[in-house]
């Protein structure tokens, strides 16, 4: 098929969400798809992110994406994120009445309230009901998220799992004598991840934990905690096998995030055989489950204790069900496709209408938009 990617987190951005989406895209080329991603980084006029200056916003971009999409002619249309370039794409859809779908990458309304406590929660979900109900399917990352957005009066909503890469994060990285954390009194408790509020990292840091904590990773926050810490260790940004080997030689991974969707540091830490100790909420309960690859609580510090006695070989085994391949597999089935010769008489007649009219794709070739299904169109 040919798809178009829209999303406003895209490289040079390092991200979960980033890695999904570049994963996701190189196994569907690996597959025979043809994929367009736009992003805020194609020479769009940008402005940062308030709060979040890594992510760029792109504005006076509409004429430009919708040439690149009548261009392209795709089969189906993925709107990755809610921001300025996903609002453009999505907005051109509802105007040719071509299906299109949308993923839900993180808990925006807490995230939004965490960072600006006087916008209530409740403004955060109707603005992002509006924005995916619209859309003919929208792709979560796990069961339990599907479950709690369903009663949040979201619709249509399909699972849509991670992978993780078994052979850069891996066991046989790990070195307690000689490794990253040599000379730390053990065990070594870790986080990896943006230091910002949205990810309690506070959570964390205030653990009454034997041995030391570490944290990986940069941040709005980092200058802060560190002042605020001084007996946790706060290494920076660590890229490819270096951040490998620092989730590899740590005997607990510590992820006290409630914001989170999924976690894909999770089945990182996994991969290197350390086990996981988190809250119970969407995204590491359901990476979890009951596979003894970590333990979720409440009471996060005895769920990080209780990790030093878990066999670290069942958490790499656990980590090796989760492949890229399958979660491209699972995002291609999700999309939503027209029938192919509407689609291709759509995009012949904007062709040879050269873009003074619009046509519209015809309602009855749209999905219902009521009620919830897994079951993706047939091409």
């Amino acid at each position: 098929m040919r798809i178009i990617l829209v999303t406003d987190a895209w490289e040079p951005q390092v991200n979960g969400v980033v890695r999904t989406l570049r994963r996701t895209v190189d196994e569907c080329r690996l597959m025979g798809h043809e994929v367009e991603v736009i992003s805020p980084y194609d020479g769009y006029f940008t402005f940062p992110l308030p709060t979040y200056p890594e992510i760029k916003l792109a504005l006076f971009a509409k004429k430009d994406i919708r040439r690149r999409i009548e261009e392209f002619e795709p089969d189906a249309i993925h709107i990755a994120t809610e921001g300025t370039i996903g609002q453009t794409a999505r907005a051109l859809c509802l105007k040719w009445n071509w299906p299109f779908t949308t993923s839900y990458h993180t808990q925006f309304p807490e995230y939004v309230h965490a960072r600006f406590p006087f916008i209530p929660v409740s403004f955060g979900y109707a603005f992002m009901r509006r924005f995916h109900n619209s859309g003919g399917r929208m792709m979560v990352t796990t069961n339990s998220m599907r479950d709690e957005l369903l009663a949040k009066g979201f619709r249509n909503i399909s699972a849509w799992a991670r992978g993780v890469d078994t052979e850069l994060f891996h066991p046989d990285l790990r070195d307690v004598e000689n490794g990253v954390y040599a000379g730390l009194q053990r065990p070594i408790f870790v986080n990896v991840g943006r230091i910002a509020v949205e990810k309690n990292m506070e959570g964390f840091l205030d653990l009454d934990l034997p041995g030391t904590k570490v944290v990986v990773g940069d941040g709005p926050q980092l200058e802060e905690l560190k002042q605020k810490y001084p007996e946790a260790v706060f290494t920076g940004a660590k890229y490819d096998q270096e951040l490998a080997r620092h989730f590899a030689d740590a005997d607990v991974f510590v992820f006290p995030s409630r914001t989170d969707t999924f976690g894909l540091v999770n089945l990182e830490a996994m991969a290197c055989g350390t086990p996981v100790a988190s809250f119970p909420v969407p995204g590491p309960r359901d990476i979890i489950g009951t596979s003894e690859a970590g333990v979720f609580d409440e009471d996060l510090r005895a769920a990080s204790l209780a990790c030093l006695e878990l066999d670290r070989e069942k958490a790499r085994a656990h980590a090796e069900t989760f492949s890229w391949k399958a979660c491209a597999e699972d995002f291609v089935k999700n999309l939503e496709v027209p029938p192919q010769p509407e689609r291709r008489r759509f995009w012949k007649r904007l062709r040879r209408l050269g873009g003074k009219v619009r046509p519209r794709l015809p309602k009855r070739l749209r999905r219902s938009r009521r009620g919830n299904t897994n079951t993706p169109r047939p091409d």
